[in-house]
């Protein structure tokens, strides 16, 4: 404190008030100039303007301009001499102009620096003279607008003009930024921008954001079952469930399924038929025709079929075989879709074969709920633990919504048995095999309000199958069997279960809307747990959706680390930009603790990856194996070094084959 009195102590006695207050530029030369040299020297203020307003304040000048004509001509007279060398002009041109300002200049208007002279405090006045140099509190406060739809709105003065651009108004930043599609993966934005037919084509209008795309590890999207901690979750957890994981693998590994040496045929349209009946016994109760079912491929899509083929079958009439037309109209999500139907002699007789789609590891009803077990004397299933209600009711929801279906077209199912009936998911039925009836009984055609109510009996024949595990063949006695029934299930089931059983008395007939309508609360309790259903698939979905990124690196890595000779050159890898990216493999996958143990942290592998695709600002510090060397460098250099490598890798290749 005391050397800062001192010092502003010896400031006040070394410079006056008027001198510490004086504008800069005043003086007229960098030179200073004393007292007395000023008083002789004509004020620039008077000379420009024909007064100086700090006259009164202490300026040192002369504000005498006849004083000042009489005294520059005696000292011209002074200065002129006979014995003085003779002057040349450097240039002819400019000798008989006097060097002198314009005649204009004394009308010119006073200087007053921007945002100064708006404010009435900030004039100089004779009154006032501490105002004429700074006040603070006499400007104004600065407001941004953020108005969209504000017009001609400019933040401090508007004395010059106009203000061209405001960053602070948000319509004109709208119209500032590119309307181009933006392609978030480009290295280069500006060249993306310009280019047409870009590969990455959003299907809305999107504008360049304002900042960079922010990318993280995994998004945390819901739903949560389960509230834990970060230090709580695994390694797994970044990934498919385990139990997911594999239904979908031995779906996929069933799918790719073929038979080595098989005898079965190569039809036109179809290849590779793989038997998918597990019973070698002909079973013709169900079409009155012995019925195989075969995995296919086709040969024109190269997508997978299911082929039933019913064996034997002659086709007496060409419109039997029309009437598959109106089932391909049907897309319902608890129906098999059928594609197509024909006849072929490629299995050595006359074979009716329709095309459905193909659900791999599909099981029917009887399978899962009554399963077959060892031949016995009138009994093909042994029963199993009895079907928890919840379950009955999501059944009955489901074949009531495909029903719905069939009876809006004029069709009717007449094939709803468990045998018939695919468990493809977790609770989810289909229903199987609808249209083969209409092909083989075209003949004998029966009145289409005859065949719908008869769905009903077959539907309430099925579900009571199901409650009393029962095959479908022993249930003789309905009654005994629905007293069974209720002693396991609530009242509002067996009502159900009576009402389909139950034929309606003539003239009145039941409908598929009349049924949906009495069991609405149960189809509401279906549908949330099919949303459920799909917001866990969803939630999985999210962890997989950045790790068909991470391989496609691992692939470009892959190609480029280690790699041998590249056109001659043994060190390829080793050198310029590839060295760096040796270097950013090991950083990720080959980190030591301090003892040298390996550190195997696959947040840190996935993180890095991520920030190597997204080409992120931040930067890593490299090291070499001997710590010999470093480097700096950021993901966004990286990424183009890695296309900078892969590209030369995929132009050699190119040239080799010739293209």
């Amino acid at each position: 404190m005391a050397d800062d009195c001192f010092t502003k102590t010896m400031a006040a006695s070394r410079f006056a008030t008027s001198d510490l207050r004086r504008p800069a530029g005043s003086a007229s030369s960098p030179k200073p100039k004393g007292r007395a040299e000023n008083k002789d020297t004509l004020c620039r203020n008077v000379l420009i303007y024909g007064h100086c307003r700090y006259e009164d304040q202490g300026c040192t000048f002369s504000h005498d301009q006849n004083k000042n004509n009489s005294n520059s001509s005696d000292m011209s007279r002074k200065a002129l001499n006979v014995e003085s060398p003779s002057f040349t002009p450097a240039s002819l041109q400019s000798a008989g102009k006097k060097p002198t300002f314009s005649t204009q200049a004394a009308n010119a208007p006073a200087f007053t620096p921007r945002g100064l002279g708006a404010s009435p405090a900030l004039s100089a006045t004779p009154a006032d003279p501490e105002s004429a140099i700074f006040n603070p509190a006499a400007i104004r406060e600065f407001t941004p607008s953020f108005e969209l739809n504000s017009q001609g709105v400019s933040n401090g003065s508007n004395q010059d003009g106009p203000v061209n651009f405001d960053p602070f108004v948000m319509a004109s930043v709208g119209q500032s930024l590119s309307s181009a599609h933006y392609n978030p993966y480009a290295d280069d934005h500006g060249a993306m921008a310009g280019a047409a037919g870009g590969f990455y084509q959003p299907t809305g209008a999107y504008a360049a954001p304002l900042q960079p795309l922010q990318h993280h590890l995994y998004a945390p999207v819901g739903p949560y079952r389960e509230d834990l901690m970060p230090y709580h979750r695994l390694t797994h957890d970044f990934f498919l469930p385990d139990k997911l994981r594999e239904d979908l693998q031995k779906k996929a590994e069933a799918s790719l399924q073929f038979m080595p040496n098989s005898q079965l045929p190569q039809m036109e349209n179809y290849h590779s038929l793989v038997a998918l009946d597990t019973s070698q016994r002909k079973n013709a109760n169900a079409f009155s025709y012995p019925s195989w079912v075969y995995k296919a491929t086709s040969s024109k899509t190269g997508n997978l079929y299911c082929l039933r083929r019913l064996e034997g079958f002659r086709l007496t009439n060409e419109h039997a075989i029309r009437s598959v037309k109106d089932w391909r109209k049907i897309d319902n999500a608890n129906i098999v879709t059928i594609h197509d139907a024909f006849t072929a002699r490629a299995f050595g007789d006359s074979s009716l074969i329709f095309v459905q789609d193909y659900h791999p590891l599909a099981k029917t009803l009887a399978e899962v709920h009554l399963s077959a077990g060892a031949p016995s004397p009138g009994n093909r299933f042994q029963a199993k633990s009895p079907i928890s209600e919840a379950v009955l009711w999501g059944y009955i929801a489901q074949i009531a919504n495909a029903l719905k279906s069939i009876h809006s077209i004029n069709l009717a199912a007449r094939c709803i048995d468990v045998t018939k009936i695919i468990l493809t998911d977790k609770n989810r039925i289909r229903l199987n095999a609808c249209s083969i009836l209409d092909v083989v009984q075209f003949d004998m055609r029966r009145p289409l309000s005859e065949l719908q109510q008869d769905d009903f009996m077959q539907f309430g024949r099925t579900i009571l199958s199901l409650a009393t595990n029962t095959p479908p063949a022993q249930l003789t006695n309905l009654k005994a069997s629905i007293e069974s029934m209720a002693r396991s299930y609530s009242v509002e089931l067996r009502d159900t279960i009576i009402w389909l059983l139950t034929p309606a008395q003539p003239p009145l007939q039941k409908t598929i809307e009349e049924f949906i309508r009495g069991i609405a609360g149960h189809i509401v309790t279906t549908l949330d747990q099919s949303q459920h259903q799909s917001d866990y698939l969803n939630s999985e979905l999210y962890r997989e959706l950045e790790n068909g990124r991470i391989a496609r690196l691992l692939l470009k890595l892959g190609c480029i680390n280690e790699r041998q000779e590249l056109e001659g050159d043994r060190a390829w890898s080793e050198n310029g930009e590839r060295y760096m990216l040796k270097l950013f493999r090991d950083y990720v996958f080959h980190q030591v603790d301090g003892s040298g143990n390996p550190v195997l942290d696959m947040g840190h592998m996935l993180r890095c990856l991520n920030r190597l695709d997204a080409g992120t600002d931040e930067s890593i510090c490299l090291t070499s194996r001997d710590e010999q060397t470093s480097f700096i460098v950021s993901y966004r250099e990286l990424k183009k070094q890695l296309g900078n490598a892969f590209g030369e890798l995929q132009k050699t290749s190119k040239q080799s084959r010739g293209f």
